[in-house]
């Protein structure tokens, strides 16, 4: 930890995975990859964590974006283990790489390279067939996609909160047809 002298150096290989699952059964990176991924994109220009995540969505052509759960533990963990730090501006936690940062980066090179061919690959190719939805299509229908898991997470719903859902779907689902 950073403070301790010795940084953290675990790389989140041991079955923990993170990153978004858009249209899939797999995850597209494990913790230790998405860290990499996010050290490399401060090291180009500091910033934060939305900003992070759109810049994500786009390098991956729309097709992965990470969620707030995933960049935010991955910035803790790159603050704590001091690759990273926060200046604060405009109201903002903007992270900058550190030289230790930099040092760690260089060290992955290898395995960063491979995150960067993977995200290219997934921009060309679109993952879950979906290469040519446009943007904002895509981040409505992940919005919906989330508002829905997280209303059915917070408990149960009654017969009359079901029904509403399903009537707003349906509706959007002919206005949609109609467009």
């Amino acid at each position: 930890m950073a403070g301790s002298g010795e940084p953290r150096r675990h790389h989140g290989r041991g079955g923990h995975h993170g990153g978004g699952r858009r249209g899939g059964r797999h995850r597209l990176f494990d913790y230790g990859e998405m860290r990499l991924l996010v050290l490399s994109l401060i090291a180009q220009k500091p910033t934060y964590g939305y900003e992070l995540i759109r810049m994500i969505e786009e390098k991956f052509g729309g097709s992965y974006a990470p969620s707030p759960g995933v960049i935010y533990p991955t910035l803790t963990w790159l603050d704590e283990a001091g690759y990273a730090r926060i200046v604060e501006a405009d109201g903002r936690k903007n992270y900058h790489i550190t030289p230790e940062g930099e040092a760690f980066l260089a060290a992955s090179r290898a395995a960063l390279d491979e995150i960067l061919s993977r995200a290219a690959t997934g921009a060309a190719e679109g993952r879950g067939g979906r290469k040519d939805v446009p943007m904002p299509v895509m981040r409505g229908m992940e919005n919906l996609r989330t508002a829905l898991r997280l209303r059915l997470r917070n408990g149960g719903l009654d017969t009359e909160a079901e029904e509403k859902i399903a009537a707003l779907l349906d509706d959007a689902a002919r206005a949609i047809g109609q467009v």
